[in-house]
């Protein structure tokens, strides 16, 4: 869920700053351009998302959609970046730029090198909120889990262990 709202907050910063919008490509979360230049960003939460096959994944997808963008428009100059909401991990590498932390939030944002820092109380609250719920949900699934367990499994409040090993483990009839 975190990563989720991480993202879309990078995409509504970036559409309110450069008309930045959800792509529809695989492997790319948001397209912008500044001028000449058109970006194909995947987002990520943090600079250890994946394995090598689905960073390979990756690279591949951001080429084919390089080649697409050429063909329509040979006049732009097409960047691929992997933008990742928290960490360190900065630079070119291979096919990509990396950008984490600070210089992520500070390039959808148009230069805003604060951004960062700024967003930690919003996102806080949305923590805590989420959380609130994720916690009532929780409860009323163990409460409907153990209502269930009770009237199937228990007798006057004591477990009847034997149709529980049974409903378990025991050989299914085959018809």
């Amino acid at each position: 869920m975190f990563g989720e709202f991480l993202e879309g907050l990078a995409i509504y910063i970036c559409q309110e700053t450069f008309e930045g919008r959800k792509s529809i490509r695989p492997s790319i979360d948001l397209e912008f351009q500044k001028g000449k230049e058109y970006y194909l960003v995947s987002i990520k939460s943090g600079p250890n998302w994946g394995n090598a096959d689905q960073i390979r994944k990756m690279r591949e997808n951001f080429q084919d959609a390089i080649i697409d963008i050429k063909k329509l428009n040979p006049e732009l100059q097409v960047f691929a970046v992997n933008g990742c909401c928290y960490g360190q991990d900065n630079g070119d590498k291979g096919g990509y730029e990396k950008l984490c932390g600070q210089a992520f939030w500070s390039f959808i944002s148009g230069g805003v090198d604060e951004l960062y820092t700024q967003i930690i109380e919003p996102l806080g609250f949305e923590a805590k909120e989420r959380n609130e719920a994720f916690q009532r949900a929780y409860a009323a699934i163990i409460n409907a889990f153990t209502q269930e367990f009770i009237a199937a499994f228990c007798e006057n409040g004591d477990i009847n262990w034997e149709n529980l090993i049974r409903f378990n483990s025991a050989r299914l009839l085959v018809r």
